[in-house]
């Protein structure tokens, strides 16, 4: 771990397993209470001089940038032994947390005059919040945390960040390469169980918790934050529905669709967890998307060409298993795969069901893993009430030739961001939250940036 600028070790430790073999892989350092006070003490000191230089912020904001870059081929395999993504992709996930802090070095903090005249001078400027909480899932444990690093360092904050236990060690080693870049203390990276995540935010230090997680993890981190009024960013889970249009272009969509839905095995929050097709292109679009599951390959993350790894940890492997054999229980069709892969690790075979409807726990669910149900619709206002009809409103799609119209409908979509003809296309300008049960706040873009401070007013008077 990394507290206080240095190494800090611990007695206790716990296993990371290794989803391709669902065996330990390594351990990592259980915080203690001490320690955790520890890190929070130094960020709050930290902070004391961190908050005035905005131009070391920055400039150390764009060295980190580099240091991570140089260091990918290190971070990578360590991040693919415990997460299980294709080690290309895992390098691409190191660059890509690079890519967030170069962004935010460069990003303006606003600041707005709203009187000029001959009774006053008045500024609205932008104040830090203090010690950020930042707490991280396991299917993209570095980029998403450099969604909080970078933009709460730019706006003055210093961090106490934890991963989750299913994915410490990349996070981990990210902390050991920026130690070496950043003062001691503006980045605290810790590592531990699932009650560690509740002792940060209920702890009295941090003035904000940001957190990419559950709905049932945002709720308790809401009601624990509310005690003592800490802000929060709640990036939370989605149902995301692809609605595919009677104009569409099946031959150029379904693959797509596919990869909309089957990115990183299907564990993100914002893929494709339900498409809606017009009963005319079901069969068509369904044949498209079973190719595609049966052509991809599965396998260790280590090995060259594979497409899609194992489901990250057993509670995962074991939902998305049930709700697949739930789902085929009550009458659905695997058009492709439908059950776990023989032998070791969290492995399954990427499914696409059909012949299910809405009220079905693996439409109605989020299943966050390899299979993708597949339902028709007739009607278009009928649909988009479909699509409506959750707690969930985290993002969705509408797919069609006429870009018009699918935009159209798209602004229907009850949700945080709403794609026509893409999905998951995200980017460091972007400002991405959901509605609803998918969260509270955005992260990127300077509405990001917003979140990790408050404003203030300056008024001089002329008289």
């Amino acid at each position: 771990m990394t507290i206080d600028g240095a190494v800090a070790s611990t007695e206790a430790t716990f296993d990371v397993v290794n989803p391709a073999t669902g065996a330990p892989e390594a351990t990592a350092p259980d915080c203690t209470p001490q320690q955790l006070d520890a890190a929070m003490t130094s960020a709050a000191k930290a902070y004391r001089d961190w908050r005035r230089d905005e131009g070391r912020r920055r400039e150390l904001l764009r060295q980190s940038a580099d240091a991570l870059m140089a260091a990918a081929e290190d971070i990578a395999p360590i991040l693919t032994l415990e997460q299980g993504k294709p080690l290309g992709e895992a390098t691409f996930e190191v660059y890509g947390a690079a890519i967030w802090f170069q962004y935010y070095a460069d990003l303006e903090i606003p600041r707005q005059v709203i009187q000029d005249d001959d009774a006053a001078f008045v500024e609205v400027v932008q104040r830090p919040l203090g010690v950020v909480a930042g707490i991280t899932p396991w299917n993209f444990p570095l980029v998403l945390a450099s969604w909080k690093i970078a933009p709460a360092l730019l706006a003055g904050n210093t961090m106490v960040l934890k991963p989750s236990p299913f994915t410490p060690r990349a996070t981990l080693k990210v902390g050991e390469v920026l130690r070496d870049v950043l003062p001691p203390g503006v980045l605290n990276v810790i590592s531990g169980k699932d009650p560690l995540g509740a002792s940060m935010t209920s702890h009295p230090v941090p003035r904000k918790i940001s957190l990419t997680g559950s709905v049932a993890t945002g709720k308790k981190v809401a009601a624990a934050a509310a005690p003592d009024l800490k802000r929060t960013t709640l990036e939370l889970g989605g149902n995301d529905p692809a609605i595919v249009l009677d104009d569409v272009d099946v031959d150029t969509v379904v693959e797509k669709l596919f990869w909309g839905a089957f990115q990183n095995n299907g564990q993100v929050c914002s893929a494709i967890k339900r498409v809606y097709v017009p009963e005319s292109l079901h069969d068509r679009i369904v044949d498209g998307l079973a190719d595609l599951a049966r052509s991809v390959k599965v396998g260790p993350g280590t090995e060259a060409d594979v497409q899609l790894g194992p489901i990250n940890n057993r509670p995962q492997y074991e939902r998305v298993s049930e709700l697949v054999a739930d789902a085929l229980s009550s009458g659905a069709v695997a058009a492709a795969g439908g059950k776990p892969i023989d032998g070791d690790g969290y492995f399954f075979e990427p499914t696409i069901l059909t012949g299910l409807s809405d009220g079905s726990r693996i439409v109605d669910e989020e299943q966050f893993g390899p299979a993708l149900p597949v339902i028709t619709y007739r009607d278009i206002d009928e649909v988009v009430e479909r699509a409506n009809a959750t707690h969930y409103g985290l993002s969705g799609s509408v797919w069609g030739a006429d870009a018009d119209r699918a935009s159209q409908i798209a602004e229907e979509l009850e949700c945080g961001t709403a794609w026509v003809n893409t999905h998951l296309a995200l980017a460091p300008h972007q400002p991405f939250g959901g509605a609803k049960w998918s969260g509270i706040g955005v992260e990127n873009g300077t509405w990001g940036l917003l979140a990790f401070s408050e404003p203030q007013v300056v008024h001089r008077s002329k008289a």
